[in-house]
C-alpha cells in the first residue's frame, strides 16, 4: 500500500468525535446548514481518512480537500519515489537536498518541537523507528548492540535548515528523518485552510484520529460540537469522556494499537530518542487540545516523553492549549483550564487522578 510507507514510528492518534447531529427546531434556514453531511472517506497516509462537510452546495470542496491530502502524502512518504523526505534520507551525509514550500514548513516545525522538548520529540528518530518497524510485518525486537549503532545517529542538532535555499541537509551517512509524528498534523491544517478558503463554515476533518472540528455543531450556531476521548485501553468508538469544542484539533498519542509483543514483552511505538526503547512512563494515552493540528501532533509526542507529572505543568505553561492524560493504572488527569468542562463518563472504568500524588 503506497501511503502506508510513510508512518514509520507514528504516534497513534486515539480520538473519535461523538457526532450529534440531529436538527435544532430552532435552526434558522439561512444558514444552509444541513442535517446529514457531504461525506468521503479514503484510505490514505496509511489511515482512513473522513472528511464531513455540513455546508450546503459545499460537496464539490470533498475532492479538493482531499486532492490536498494526496499531494502532501507525496511529498512526504517515507521510502516511495519523488517522496522529499526519501530524498533527503537518501543524500544524507552527502549533499543538501532543496524542498517545496511545503515540506521545508514542516521540517522547520518539526525542528522547533525538537528543540522545545529538549530532544523528547526528535525529528530524526528514524534510523531507531526503521530498526524497530512496529506496525510492520517484519517488526522485531533488536539487539542492544542494534540499537547503540543506531542511536548514534539519532541527533536532530545534525539536521541543517537553509532557510535561505530552502533545503536540507543530514549531517552523518545513515540519518535518517521520520516526521510520522508531526506529519499528519501538519496535513490536517492544510485541509482547514482549503475548506475554509471555499466557504465551509461546519465539519469535521478526521485524518487517523488527528480531528479537527470546524465551527459550530449542525445542531445550531450557540451548539459546539461534543468531543468524545477514546479509552486508550479499549476498541475504537469507546469514550472516557467528552469535551465541548469548536474551531478546535484533538490529537492522541497512546500505546495500545500498534505495538510489538517479545518473550512476553510489550513494546509500544512511541520511542524514547535517548535510550532507542519505548518511552516507560505512566502513560497510557495523552490527548493535546489546541488550534493548530500540527501542534497537537508535535505536543502530544513531546508531552508522553515528560509524564503525565512534568507533562501537565509543562502543558499549563502554553497558551491555548490543554491536555487529557490517561495513565497506565487507570486514572484520568487534566490541565487546570478544562477541569471544568471535561465530562468524565460515569460507566468509563476510570477515576479523576489526584495530582498531588503524582510524582
Amino acid at each position: 500500500m503506497r501511503n502506508r510507507r510513510l508512518w514509520v514510528g507514528i504516534s497513534l492518534l486515539f480520538v473519535v468525535v461523538v457526532m450529534i447531529v440531529g436538527c435544532s427546531g430552532g435552526q434558522k434556514e439561512e444558514t444552509k446548514i444541513n442535517k446529514d453531511p457531504y461525506s468521503k472517506q479514503e484510505l490514505l497516509l496509511g489511515t482512513y481518512v473522513q472528511i464531513r462537510i455540513y455546508d450546503d452546495g459545499k460537496e464539490a470542496v470533498l475532492d479538493q480537500a482531499f486532492d490536498r491530502i494526496k499531494e502532501l502524502g507525496d511529498k512526504i512518504t517515507v521510502n516511495e519515489s519523488g517522496s522529499e523526505i526519501d530524498a533527503i534520507n537518501e543524500k544524507a551525509g552527502i549533499e543538501p537536498v532543496k524542498v517545496s514550500d511545503d515540506v521545508y514548513t514542516l521540517l522547520k516545525r518539526a525542528y522547533e518541537y525538537s528543540e522545545d522538548s529538549s530532544g523528547g520529540f526528535d525529528m530524526a528518530i528514524g534510523p531507531i523507528t526503521q530498526l524497530w518497524h512496529i506496525g510492520f510485518d517484519d517488526a522485531r525486537k533488536p539487539s542492544q548492540e542494534e540499537i547503540d549503532q543506531a542511536l548514534k545517529l539519532v541527533d536532530y542538532h545534525k539536521v541543517v535548515l537553509d532557510d535561505k535555499e530552502k533545503t536540507a541537509y543530514l549531517e552523518e551517512k545513515g540519518m535518517e528523518l521520520d516526521l510520522g509524528a508531526i506529519a499528519k498534523g501538519y496535513i490536517t491544517d492544510e485541509v482547514v485552510k482549503v475548506l475554509k478558503d471555499n466557504g465551509v463554515t461546519t465539519s469535521i476533518i478526521d485524518l487517523g484520529g488527528n480531528v479537527y472540528v470546524l465551527g459550530h455543531s449542525p445542531r445550531g450556531e450557540d451548539e459546539d460540537w461534543n468531543v468524545g476521548i477514546q479509552d486508550p485501553n479499549k476498541a475504537r468508538n469507546t469514550v472516557i469522556g467528552t469535551m465541548k469544542e469548536r474551531d478546535k484539533t484533538l490529537v492522541t498519542s497512546g500505546i495500545y494499537e500498534r505495538y510489538l509483543k517479545v518473550d512476553g514483552e510489550t513494546y509500544h511505538h512511541l520511542f524514547d530518542p535517548k535510550t532507542g526503547y519505548p518511552f516507560d512512563n505512566d502513560i497510557a494515552g495523552v490527548t493535546i487540545i489546541t488550534n493548530k493540528s500540527i501542534d497537537g501532533d508535535g505536543l502530544s509526542t513531546a508531552v508522553f516523553s515528560m509524564g503525565v507529572k512534568k507533562g501537565l505543568e509543562y502543558v499549563e505553561g502554553l497558551e491555548d492549549v490543554d491536555a487529557i492524560f490517561v495513565t497506565k493504572e487507570d486514572k484520568v488527569y487534566v490541565s487546570k483550564d478544562i477541569e471544568s468542562t471535561f465530562a468524565l463518563g460515569e460507566d468509563s472504568g476510570y477515576t479523576m487522578g489526584d495530582r498531588s500524588e503524582l510524582k
